[in-house]
Parts: structure tokens; C-alpha cells; sequence
């Protein structure tokens, strides 16, 4: 792999070199990482209603999977554990098998409105305790399990990327016609035949339905 990305010319393969291209961080963009959850991060994680979570596995594969509920759904036990109940989905489990494998976890917890966002590191593990099932249930369901995260490093991102984006901005919001649904994209990638707009439209109802009754 290092061969062939040395043969692209301008990649950059080294630390050394990446430096060399890219300033020096400011003093307060180092200073800010912290080793634990204090007074704004937890209110940031409280106010929170969405966490893109990373994973990796033993073979240094990375996967990233959005996780969202009520605000304050990821529970800030102490300044060190976080709690994240896993909720329903589709049973891929990719970010749980990766936790088996490696327990490497990073968070990035998003708040509607708010330029800045969260990041959190650390090493997780999955738990079925019942006191920990009972406290995350919703509407009656409880989650098969709780994702257990020690936190090693904590520290806010400015809002430069949301004010590029304009992710939040009412103005930018992109009409969701301009593509098939998903029940349409999905029976497209994954059929030899051609799909028929009853079959799309079957299938688009079935993701619907899914958002309205089974979310928990």
C-alpha cells in the first residue's frame, strides 16, 4: 500500500513532510484537549441529539455510524463515562463488532443550531447490565444493549466547517425529491433486473413506515 501511494507523486507519507507543508496549531488548539468531560463538555453532550460514531477493527478498518434521540440520549455518567444506548437498527452490528475487536471509539456530537461540535475519544465496551438497559428505555423499549465509553480525550471543534457547509442554514436545505428514495436506491443497487416504479414505491413505503413505527 505504502509503494503504490509513494508512486501518486505529491502524496504526503510522512509526518515530518506534512508538517513542513501545513502551520504549526495555535497554543490554545493544543491546550484545549482535555482528558476528561468538564462542565461544557457534558452540558454540550446534554443539549445533544446526534453523535457520529467511529469504530475501527483489528485490521485498522474504519467505520463511522450516526447515532440520534432525545437530546442528552448519551448520558454523561462523571467526567469520565459516557453511556450510549444502542438502539434499534439494522443488525449489521459494524460499529459493535469493531468495539469487540479493538474497543477504539471516537465521537463527534453535533447540537441543531450550534456551529461547534464535540469530540470525544476513548475505549469502549458493550454491557448488558439491567440497571444500565432500564435507564435508556424509550416508549416502552429497551435497547439490547449500552455502549460503555472511557473517555481519554475531549475537546471542542471550532464552527468553521458548519459555516462552509451552512449545514444548519433554512436556505440550503435541499429538496428531497432531487433523488429516489431509499427503498428505491437500495433495490436498485442490490437487483439484476430492472426495478419497476410499483416496486420502488412498494419499497419506499416499507423505509417509511420504518421511520414512523419502529424507531425503538
Amino acid at each position: 500500500m505504502k509503494q503504490m501511494i509513494e508512486k501518486q507523486g505529491q502524496s504526503i507519507i510522512t509526518e515530518s513532510k506534512l508538517r513542513r507543508v501545513y502551520d504549526q496549531p495555535s497554543d490554545l488548539a493544543v491546550a484545549k484537549q482535555l482528558n476528561r468531560l468538564d462542565t461544557y463538555c457534558r452540558h454540550f453532550i446534554k443539549l445533544s441529539p446526534f453523535v457520529l460514531l467511529a469504530t475501527t477493527d483489528h485490521q485498522g478498518r474504519i467505520d463511522v455510524s450516526p447515532r440520534g434521540d432525545a437530546p442528552g440520549f448519551v448520558h454523561a455518567v462523571d467526567d469520565r463515562t459516557l453511556h450510549l444506548p444502542d438502539r434499534r437498527g439494522n443488525n449489521r452490528l459494524d460499529s459493535l463488532t469493531n468495539i469487540v475487536q479493538t474497543s477504539n471509539v471516537g465521537l463527534l456530537f453535533m447540537i441543531p443550531g450550534f456551529m461547534e461540535c464535540l469530540r470525544v475519544n476513548g475505549a469502549a465496551q458493550i454491557r448488558q447490565d439491567s440497571s444500565l438497559i432500564a435507564r435508556a428505555e424509550v416508549q416502552g423499549k429497551k435497547p439490547t444493549s449500552v455502549i460503555l465509553i472511557s473517555v481519554q480525550e475531549a475537546f471542542f471543534q471550532c464552527g468553521k466547517a458548519l459555516a462552509r457547509s451552512r449545514l444548519w442554514d433554512p436556505h440550503t436545505q435541499v429538496d428531497r425529491n432531487v433523488m429516489p428514495g431509499l427503498g428505491r436506491i437500495l433495490k436498485e443497487q442490490t437487483s439484476e433486473q430492472p426495478v419497476s416504479d410499483s416496486q420502488g414505491d412498494a419499497d419506499d413505503d416499507l423505509i417509511n413506515e420504518a421511520y414512523r413505527n419502529q424507531l425503538y
